[in-house]
């Protein structure tokens, strides 16, 4: 039986005095001291682990400033504080053991917009892809890129003063704000605008925001012989406060937002910000070129500079590798072609742009003569390229750039390449000789590494791999950054090229120099003399006993190393979570993680999840519990009456205030819709569906289980009993008392009908019906090639018996003979449910039968493709080798394989076209699912067209649970609810179950499968 785990970390009582004193005083965001919470923004996307005492989320400029007010009392003048926006920082910036300010949640307003003037007002929480999807319509966008544009929010990415891909015409963020909102830790507002220097002289300080602009401005003149001595002339110029940039001498002028701009929050909280926008270029073209060298891309990035490109990124050998064996490798197999005879070691992503669409073309060409030259030559290295005018094909390109990141971090065994020394920046005429020394820095150590970056700029991302669990490796970690900061300021760059200091800043005194790093400190006591804000980030106020972080502070491995390395590898799919964060994905059309898109709510993430079950495994490890004997013990053993008294009594005679850290992560599991997309769309592959199922079973060993699961359970055992009396059953389920009652006793809402006539009574007599194995057998293998067997699925063989039926009149049409196979219950429920002894068996037995099937060499095809899939993921998961070599298709699969052998159609009469919303766990799983529909519907001389759409919220029995109504509600509003309200609805297709039930109860209008729609043009 799973243990109470009653360990959780205690909130300072200091602090939740704060926290009180703050909603008295009319706080009106979120706070949050759950263990759980802590842990969800203990992480971000580095090696480090803090976990804070609390958690807030504030809704205002006003909320901000509370925060500094309340301070103001000498009871608090322990209380600090950390902004964070989307957690994607690298080197540990946002991560804090006081109190996280998230502005995510609820400050990601995009106030006004003016493309007159070209700017555009924000609050910090707006994440940039967004801003660019509302800017779009206007013909602007925020040009400042990055690779984790769709989860970063723009208060972080001045805060760290970000930029990425064409930086070399777009700048950082900092040369795109204009002015900011920025609340201080006393409670003061400071507006930043450009200033004369007299008038700033003149002021009298009365608040923090007075004098930090009188004090650093007066740093920012005086010393500014010393700055510009010491500030890099990078285009990625050095990141955190910026006094180089600050001060303009010939208009004798100060702006206090470039001081802000990269100061990682240890200056101020960032509310509000006005920045300006650039018009969307007409014209865009791509030249992807090929190299057999990663050295030779990189020698080559200059020449591409000088053809007036707007950017050049670089790939090498060991990401391009990764991203074959990724879902994003099939969005761009035809745009990175291999060339024949030659193998492709790296790759130059060279991308021209502007509104002169002639001036763009020219260009282009200019660089592809040069290019045919070197490939007819075979000279400097240059083994082919392809070029791609369109959008889509680009921006495909530019994904599988921007998940190279994480794939890094999808490295298979226990060194994971991590983020450390991997944004150094120097010229870029040095870049290639610094990789030179770099690779041979790294190679005397041994390790693996990949690398990519903009060489337009001399940035170069580099990861080594490293076993954080591993102390020693760990302190190879710290060997190499002092190695690599050496390196750099030996070819005259820097450490921190694009991602800040955080637990780098340690190194900050040895860079600037005794002198200039007290000027630095000076500019944090004015800002903030207490050390209130992100405290040892960057700097510390001078005169301040403080200490800054180190790289050799707390990190994940520490924890992760106290769980045994056996339950470490049976839990990997949550275990090597890295904290990329492509989960916070904020477009709705996206499959991936629909819980955390209606939540916002960071524990109801794939990444959230992994973390918070990572902290149950250790305090599991930390009593003597091994998940994995429990595990052993549940699936043989049956519980005894004993047992069973103890669950009741564990559920319901608790004391009180008996506290289970248990209850947390079931609470995190719970609002799981187990879509599975995070287990293809994570570049790590982190499957929650998975390790939730595992969770639940054994969260149920200790506490009982509500009356619904085992309905869920059990329900396709009575299915067949229940389509006996089809009539009966729904005058029980149907009336508004039966619902009612339903909700009320069982948890439950709007159960589906079934249907009538049953599928068995409308095919009654057809020879569909008549399976039998042993004359199947009998017949000749050319005999058996006509056949096609139908493997029922709970779904529409008893709720949506047309569906079936309509699948099996289309099989005739197509010359074929179809069998109904007998109904097997597929378990795919039982493992939603964590019932893993039930679905073991169940999987067992239809593993059995199917094999046995399997072996007459006829199609087996299914219609609903979250069960089809279920056959190979979950059965292979919880069977292995068990499971046999049979094959279930889904419906398009079988189809794909059978227009080869039909003739195409003529192009129908109804030329209109067919909308596909497909099931998300299906395009997930199967990316090409949507692109093969529409080939399906060409060949039958039809026109389909997919509509992205993420979750539907139905997700199996998930949206008829009344605990998770209003979600369900929710997700379906995020992306179904506005897609069909833009299209014809009678002309829209679904092809899973669980999304035709949802639009079947919101719209009372049911969707076709698309093998009813086929069926009319076959």
């Amino acid at each position: 039986m799973l243990p109470a785990l009653n360990h959780q970390s205690v909130v300072d009582p200091i602090v939740s005095q704060f926290l009180d004193a703050l909603k008295s005083k009319g706080f009106k965001g979120e706070v949050e001291t759950f263990y759980a919470s802590r842990l969800a923004v203990a992480t971000d996307n580095s090696v480090y682990q803090m976990l804070p005492q609390a958690v807030v989320f504030p809704t205002t400029v006003e909320d901000l400033t509370l925060l500094g007010e309340v301070c103001k009392d000498d009871t608090y003048q322990s209380i600090r504080f950390s902004a964070r926006g989307g957690g994607t920082g690298t080197n540990g910036q946002s991560l804090t053991q006081h109190i996280v300010v998230d502005m995510s949640r609820h400050m990601q307003k995009i106030l006004e917009i003016n493309p007159e003037e070209g700017w555009v007002r924000v609050q910090s929480g707006v994440v940039k892809d967004a801003l660019n999807d509302a800017l779009r319509p206007h013909g602007f966008f925020f040009s400042p890129d990055l690779s984790t544009s769709n989860r970063a929010t723009v208060g972080g990415m001045i805060n760290t003063d970000a930029s990425g891909q064409g930086s070399l015409r777009y700048g950082k963020t900092s040369d795109h704000v204009l002015a900011l909102k920025a609340v201080l830790a006393d409670g003061s507002v400071l507006d930043t605008e450009p200033q004369n220097m007299v008038d700033l002289d003149a002021i009298s300080p009365t608040t923090f925001a007075e004098t930090a602009l009188k004090e650093v401005s007066a740093i920012c003149k005086s010393k500014r012989a010393q700055i510009d001595a010491k500030f890099p002339p990078l285009n990625r110029f050095l990141t955190g406060y910026d006094l180089k940039n600050a001060y303009q001498p010939d208009a004798d002028k100060f702006d206090i937002a470039r001081v802000l701009c990269g100061a990682e929050g240890s200056l101020a909280f960032i509310a509000e910000a006005k920045l300006n926008i650039t018009p969307i270029p007409k014209a865009r073209t791509l030249v992807n070129v090929k190299y057999d060298s990663f050295d030779s891309a990189l020698r080559s990035a200059p020449v591409m500079v000088e053809a007036n490109a707007l950017s050049v990124e670089t790939v090498d050998s060991r990401v391009l590798n990764l991203a074959r064996e990724d879902i994003v490798w099939n969005t761009v197999s035809d745009l990175l072609k291999d060339v024949p005879g030659k193998d492709m070691q790296g790759i130059n992503m060279v991308e021209f742009a502007g509104n002169d669409e002639t001036e763009v073309t020219e260009q282009v060409e200019a660089l592809c003569k040069r290019l045919d030259v070197l490939v007819e030559a075979g000279d400097k290295g240059v083994i082919g390229y392809q070029v791609c005018s369109d959008l889509p094909s680009i921006n495909r390109i530019y994904n599988m750039r921007k998940k190279a990141v994480g794939l890094l971090g999808a490295a298979k065994g226990a060194a994971k390449p991590i983020a450390f020394a991997e944004d150094t920046c120097v010229p870029p005429e040095n870049l290639a000789d610094f990789i030179v020394e770099f690779r041979e820095l790294l190679d005397s150590h041994k390790l693996n590494y990949g690398m990519f970056g903009h060489v337009d700029a001399g940035v170069l991302h580099v990861r080594p791999a490293l076993d954080m669990c591993d102390p020693e490796q760990e302190k190879l970690m710290k060997t190499i950054s002092d190695q690599v900061v050496a390196l750099v300021a030996k070819y005259g760059g820097l450490m921190w090229g694009e991602h800040g200091k955080g637990f780098r800043s340690e190194y900050g005194p040895e860079f600037f120099g005794d002198e200039l790093f007290a000027e630095l400190r000076k500019v944090k006591a004015a800002f903030d003399p207490d050390n209130r804000m992100n405290p040892g980030k960057i700097c510390t106020p001078l005169n301040s006993a403080d200490e800054l972080v180190k790289v050799e502070d707390k990190k994940r491995g520490e924890y992760d190393r106290q769980i045994p390395v056996t339950i470490r590898d049976s839990f990997k799919q949550a275990m090597e979570c890295n904290g990329n964060g492509l989960c916070f994905n904020y477009d709705t059309s996206s499959p991936m993680c629909p819980s955390m898109k209606i939540s916002y709510d960071r524990r109801h993430s794939p990444k959230g999840r992994a973390g918070i079950v990572r902290e149950w495994l250790r305090l599991l490890a930390e009593q003597g519990i091994d998940p994995l004997v429990l595990e052993k013990e549940l699936m043989e053993k049956t519980p005894t009456i004993r047992q069973i008294f103890a669950r009741f009594k564990n559920t319901w005679s608790a004391k009180k205030d008996d506290y289970d850290f248990s209850h947390e992560v079931m609470e995190a599991m719970n609002g799981c819709l187990a879509c599975k997309a995070c287990a293809t769309q994570c570049p790590i592959k982190v499957d929650v569906p998975s390790f939730r199922s595992r969770f639940i079973n054994l969260y149920h060993s200790r506490y009982q289980r509500p009356a619904k699961d085992y309905l869920v359970a059990n329900i396709e055992s009575m299915l067949p009993w229940m389509a006996k009396a089809p009539v009966i059953v729904n005058a029980f389920i149907e009336p508004k008392w039966a619902r009612k009652a339903t909700q009320k006793a069982i948890g439950y809402v709007d159960a589906p009908a079934l249907s009538v006539p049953t599928l068995k009574e409308s095919l009654d007599g057809h020879h569909a019906t008549k399976f039998d194995l042993v004359w199947l057998q009998a017949l000749s293998e050319e005999e058996r090639s006509r056949y096609v067997l139908i493997v029922q699925d709970p779904f529409t063989s008893f709720y949506e018996a047309d569906v079936v039926k309509d699948f099996i009149a289309l099989i005739e049409k197509l010359g074929k003979k179809p069998m109904l196979l007998p109904f097997k219950p597929n378990g795919k429920a039982q493992h939603i449910k964590g019932f893993l002894k039930k679905f073991a068996k169940t999987a067992a037995s239809t593993s059995e039968f199917l094999n046995q099937v399997a072996d007459l060499n006829i199609p087996m095809v299914g219609v609903d493709p979250a069960l089809v899939l279920c056959y190979r993921d979950e059965y292979n998961e919880i069977l292995g080798d068990k499971r046999g070599d049979f094959v279930v298709n889904t419906a398009h699969e079988w189809l794909m394989e059978e227009i080869k052998h039909q003739p195409a159609r003529e192009k129908n009469a109804d030329s209109d076209a067919w909308f596909l919303l497909a099931h998300c766990t299906e395009k997930t799983k199967m990316p090409n699912a949507e692109s093969e529909w529409g080939k399906i519907f060409t060949h039958f001389g039809a026109s389909m067209e997919a509509v992205p759409v993420g979750c539907c919220g139905m997700a199996g029995t998930y949206g008829h649970e009344s605990d998770k109504l209003e979600n369900s509600k929710g997700i379906y509003g995020l992306s179904w609810k506005p897609r069909l309200e833009s299209l014809p609805i009678s002309r829209c297709m679904a092809t899973g179950y669980s999304c035709r039930s949802q639009v079947k109860r919101f719209e009372h209008q049911k969707l076709f499968h698309p093998v009813q729609i086929l069926l009319k043009f076959a």
